[in-house]
């Protein structure tokens, strides 16, 4: 069984070489590209796992490749590695969006963990859009008048309140509560003001 997939990009066939060796040794599936412009030619088949590559590079350089993953919304977190590594350019490294910045002569160990807190990352983020996914199709569900109840319980108006401000009796609040939470799982109030702040109907 194979670990995450890695692409690494680099235009000196033994820096790809080494990586390569080094990387399939600690479980990855590796995959090696000479340039950032070939690898931009397939990335629209790839399916998930981390890029790592070097800054300064012909054509396409490494920052540069990171702002083009961004405009294109490809959710890969890169690692640059860079054999002139300045504080500036590992400034501009981060801000670019890049996960991490490594300095030639590369640290095997530095760049594993670099690579494994980018992948966590990614995979924490996934995890929380779909649950977000999640939250938003549930709360579509609503009727407009469970929205509006939903919106004044989460406020903290109290079922009598809202009964007197809808001119409806509390048993009827009562009850589109219930089907309130129901629709949305949630168990308590105390949920349902957590997944309001979440879908921005308040603000904590």
């Amino acid at each position: 069984m194979t670990g995450p997939q890695i692409f690494v990009i680099d235009d000196q066939a033994s820096v790809r070489h080494a990586l390569g060796e080094m990387l399939g040794v600690f479980g990855f599936n590796v995959e090696t590209h000479e340039s950032a412009d070939d690898f931009l030619r397939t990335v629209g088949q790839t399916r998930g796992g981390c890029v790592v590559a070097d800054v300064r590079m012909p054509g396409t350089d490494g920052i540069e490749l990171v702002r083009e993953l961004g405009r294109r919304k490809v959710a890969l977190p890169v690692v640059l590695i860079s054999g002139h590594g300045d504080i500036p350019t590992a400034v501009a490294a981060i801000k670019s969006g890049a996960d991490d910045f490594i300095e030639k002569p590369i640290d095997d160990v530095a760049l594993v963990a670099a690579i494994n807190r980018a992948l966590a990352r990614t995979f924490e983020q996934q995890d929380i859009q779909k649950t977000q996914q999640a939250l938003a199709l549930q709360f579509a569900r609503l009727t407009p008048r469970q929205v509006e109840i939903f919106d004044l319980v989460v406020q903290g108006f109290t079922s009598h309140a809202i009964a007197a401000k809808l001119a409806i009796s509390v048993r009827t609040v009562e009850s589109y509560r219930a089907e309130i939470m129901e629709k949305m799982q949630a168990e308590s109030v105390a949920v349902l003001v957590r997944q309001a702040i979440r879908l921005r109907r308040i603000t904590p």
